[in-house]
């Protein structure tokens, strides 16, 4: 069996970046296979470099490139964060389309790929992840790699009409059709893409499930991502865990704990999140002084515009509600902008009576799995989760919410902190069996053994 090749531009050769996401999902898998893991080091240099870092942990060795200042500025600044993240998240509004941007993209996915086909091997699988690498298999062919290569994007994908957005639409799909295997974190994202192929390039469905199109044959699928369940379950259950919750316990006083964890970004439905929460203690008199609501937010891509706007908002409406609602000895609304370790958040997870993942449009957002298998199971917390949320597609179990109607959001909350043991126990229990059942090792057996069985030119 050859080596799984893993392509992406996070990667977890920091051990402080496997906390959560694309490189925790990654790092698990690859550890059970052993491969090796191509990616950004982090670092950014005067000029474009075709030199290599190598380093190796757990049986994974990591091949790290930098990027040039103009490469990290236009390849990943503009086009990546600036065009693809919020067209893919539905925002066209906040999309700055550049044609110089885009052909930075286009450069940089042309000189990694040259790269890593220098350190291919006969027999190796090529796996590519998420949106900054969707022209990776076209340029991994153009390298001269004839071997079977797939790609999963973590983020949604958008209805053909806002991906038509795009001025670049049809190049950017006719390289994505190089790939042997397109994974989508939902049914609702592979929908999307297959019929844009469909009403835009006129792709026939084929009797085996994939599409012709741009005379080659692909696989389209939902690969729903999970976790490492069982792990998530113990970190819970450790001593940092415990001395997590012990210290937000002491800040609680008996007060129901409301918690959300998730990056600061727009995708995220923070400002409409924190806006329920004022709902919640304006129509709710008796949360009052009895119910906690902490919000950790670690900053992202700070030097974009729309992000430190986003942070000025969060600051006013924390501020507001804190204000209005406060006491001497309570705060409703504690907003951290830091990160905390995994096992930390274990314990914070655990001792929570409700978690809030209510993104406005996000792809799988895996920490709703996590505060899943971090319950106690005598006496679990209740899961809120938007309806706009990838894992919404399996769980069903959860309070399934629209995100952008604070009012009903609040709603649910008071009726999640009201709900009877009996039914948290059966919702819980239900999630849990999904999230188990469902989780990494099935999601990357499951995406390889599709791989595995569609070799270039299999008819």
């Amino acid at each position: 069996m050859g080596r799984l090749i893993a392509i992406s531009n996070r990667t977890a050769a920091d051990p402080g970046a496997r906390a959560g996401g694309l490189a925790v999902a990654v790092w698990e898998s690859l550890k059970s296979t052993g491969g090796v893991w191509f990616g950004w080091s982090g670092d950014i240099v005067d000029q474009p470099t075709r030199s290599l870092r190598t380093l190796k942990d757990d049986g994974v060795e990591f091949v790290l490139t930098d990027l040039s200042q103009d490469e990290h500025d236009l390849y990943y600044l503009h086009y990546a964060n600036s065009v693809l993240w919020p067209v893919f998240h539905y925002r066209i509004d906040l999309a700055s389309f550049d044609a110089e941007a885009f052909q930075s993209y286009v450069a940089v996915n042309q000189r990694i790929a040259g790269l890593v086909a220098d350190r291919l091997r006969e027999g190796d699988s090529v796996w590519v992840h998420d949106y900054h690498f969707l022209l990776m298999g076209d340029s991994l062919r153009r390298a001269g790699w004839d071997g079977p290569i797939g790609f999963f994007l973590h983020i949604p994908f958008p209805p053909p009409e806002m991906f038509r957005a795009l001025p670049e639409h049809l190049w950017i799909a006719r390289a994505m059709c190089n790939y042997s295997v397109l994974g989508f974190q939902s049914e609702q994202d592979r929908s999307n893409f297959a019929r844009y192929l469909i009403e835009d390039c006129k792709a026939k469905k084929l009797d085996d499930g994939r599409l012709e199109v741009f005379n080659t044959k692909v696989k389209i699928e939902a690969y729903p991502i999970g976790i490492d369940a069982t792990s998530f379950e113990q970190a819970a259950r450790t001593e940092r865990a415990d001395a997590a919750a012990e210290r937000i316990g002491r800040f609680l006083g008996g007060r129901s704990l409301v918690i959300g964890v998730d990056r600061m970004d727009y995708s995220k439905g923070l400002p409409e999140r924190f806006e329920a929460v004022g709902r919640l203690f304006d129509d709710y008199p008796e949360t009052h002084g009895t119910v906690s609501v902490t919000q950790i937010a670690p900053p992202s891509r700070s030097k974009v515009e729309e992000y430190q706007e986003l942070r000025k908002s969060l600051d006013r409406l924390a501020g507001r509600i804190n204000g209005d609602h406060g006491d001497l000895d309570w705060i409703p609304l504690r907003y951290l902008a830091r990160s905390y370790d995994r096992e930390e958040l274990a314990g914070l997870f655990r001792i929570a009576r409700v978690g809030l993942v209510t993104p406005l449009r996000d792809g799988m957002n895996l920490v709703c799995k996590e505060f899943i298998m971090a319950q106690d199971e005598a006496d679990p917390g209740v899961l809120i989760l938007s309806e706009f949320a990838g894992a919404a597609e399996q769980l069903k179990s959860a309070l399934l919410v629209n995100p952008h109607d604070t009012g009903k959001l609040a709603e649910v909350i008071h009726h999640a902190l009201t709900m009877p043991l009996e039914e948290r126990i059966d919702r819980w229990q239900s999630l849990r069996d999904i999230v188990m059942k469902q989780d990494i090792s099935w999601w990357r057996q499951k995406f390889l053994k599709d791989l595995d069985a569609l070799q270039v030119g299999s008819t």
